[in-house]
């Protein structure tokens, strides 16, 4: 069985539902992370998602704020939804995908932005930051972790950690989401399992790569300054069930968009 998950930091899942329609519609995946739904679980739009397909839905959010949620067309198990740095943000969510063969715990996570300085004795979104960041890897460290079999994380790591992750790794040593400080952290985090950043297997690490353009930019593909903010990793015994890689660039370009664009992951669960 090959499997098509997605990952998308959607920002705002009732504003952009046309947006996520378009993307079903063309790219079929079976299952589709999004981060930063900002919807209460109560108000997310359960009906319209049935509609395309995609029947199976937890969720894990906020009025407004943050959100989680995983949709899927084969058969889900909630497994654990972690306030890993007790904040009470809706930061995570974990399922397992109930396949025929391999059945893997997902999560999904959409770990703090950080603000704009790289201080954190100035910058009390930066410190939160390094703080969940390091709240993750020890929570990921955990012996009992190993007893969940196979794994794949995904989701919006705010954090881009290679040279060719971001437009200028000179100029954006000192912006958040590439100093070293972060790569530093987020690397603890990706060891801490060691997990397999299957992004960069398919799509050399030599390679320019990013999922995110600011909205500040008064012509994005033109400037062409993005990061890679967005990730899938897998724990070892899946890397060689990855079957390809696929960043959907022109998600950026659609009406009214989100400033990430969804990462697609194809990969054999037998």
């Amino acid at each position: 069985m090959i499997l098509r998950l997605a990952t998308w930091n959607i920002n705002s899942v009732r504003l952009r539902l046309p947006l996520v329609k378009q993307f079903v519609a063309a790219y079929r995946p079976d299952v589709l992370c999004l981060q930063e739904t900002k919807c209460p679980n109560e108000l997310f739009p359960h009906g319209e998602l049935a509609e395309l397909g995609l029947a199976y839905v937890e969720t894990h959010g906020e009025k407004g704020y943050n959100g989680v949620a995983v949709l899927s067309r084969v058969p889900i198990a909630r497994v654990m939804a972690e306030d890993l740095d007790a904040s009470g943000h809706t930061r995570h969510l974990a399922v397992r995908l109930e396949a025929p063969a391999i059945q893997p715990v997902l999560h999904n996570f959409y770990v703090p932005a950080g603000g704009d300085i790289p201080d954190p004795e100035a910058n009390p979104k930066f410190r939160q930051k390094l703080d969940y960041l390091q709240a993750m890897r020890r929570w990921l460290e955990r012996p009992e972790m190993a007893d969940n079999g196979p794994m794949i994380l995904t989701g919006d790591l705010n954090v881009a950690p290679l040279e060719t992750d971001v437009w200028s790794h000179k100029q954006m040593l000192k912006v958040v989401s590439h100093t070293p400080i972060e790569v530093d952290h987020l690397t603890a985090v990706q060891e801490s399992r060691p997990w397999v950043d299957v992004v960069r297997r398919f799509i050399p690490p030599e390679e320019k790569l990013y999922t995110w353009w600011s909205y500040r930019a008064r012509d994005w593909r033109a400037s062409d300054r993005g990061r890679r903010l967005d990730h899938i990793w897998t724990s070892p015994e899946l890397e060689e069930r990855t079957k390809g890689i696929e960043v959907v660039k022109d998600a950026r370009g659609w009406e009214k968009p989100s400033d990430h664009v969804p990462v697609i992951l194809d990969i054999d669960l037998g």
